[in-house]
């Protein structure tokens, strides 16, 4: 089925966070992210020019953390940048091949968007579109979604390579880009998204 606002030109692959301290076997281990691994590495095979990963960084601990973010790393001390391994930080394996030529854009957050320098990038090279991938479906995906909407960034979520490791919410969340973003946000499988890319 075509897409509902036609071919993607001038789009780049906005792949979230797909990292080893998520795919591997960590503490924020995510389940489904090895099951959408083949959807996102079709993803960023498409044009491998046009990826943007992003990287969640933590912090150093929990005391040079920020308000409400202390009390998340006093819950998850080990992975505190003071104690978790650097490599695991790194892409996931399937991905490493593809950055470069990807860019890779680190976080400390979860919106790719909050230190200003990820849209000015896009738009000064002409990206008017957004294909994304990666985990969490309602955390870091989401944070990523809002703000690409917010920057007026044409949105299109491959709903095969996004995962969780809740079921529920993310099975809510998929309905809600769906019903509540529907005039900004589409919702695709990775084969319809390839199909309908187009060379800028």
């Amino acid at each position: 089925m075509p897409l509902k606002f036609g071919p993607l030109k001038d789009a780049v692959h906005l792949c979230i966070d797909m990292q080893r301290v998520f795919v591997e076997e960590t503490r924020w281990h995510t389940p489904w992210a090895e099951r959408v691994m083949p959807q996102v590495a079709a993803l960023a095979e498409r044009y491998p020019e046009r990826n943007v990963f992003t990287r969640f960084v933590p912090l150093e601990n929990a005391e040079t953390a920020p308000g409400t973010w202390q009390r998340y790393y006093k819950a998850w001390p080990e992975m505190t940048l003071e104690r978790i391994a650097p490599d695991m930080l790194d892409l996931a394996t399937p991905l490493a091949r593809f950055a470069p030529p990807g860019l890779v854009v680190d976080k400390r957050v979860l919106s790719p968007w909050f230190d200003g320098q990820l849209a000015p990038q896009l738009i000064g090279r002409g990206v008017r579109t957004l294909v994304v991938s990666g985990l969490e479906t309602e955390v870091c995906v989401l944070a990523g979604v809002l703000g690409a909407i917010d920057h007026g960034f044409r949105v299109v979520i491959a709903m095969d390579a996004v995962c969780s490791s809740a079921d529920e919410t993310h099975d809510a969340m998929s309905r809600i880009y769906e019903s509540r973003f529907g005039l900004q946000v589409e919702a695709a499988d990775s084969p319809e998204i390839i199909d309908a890319w187009m060379e800028d």
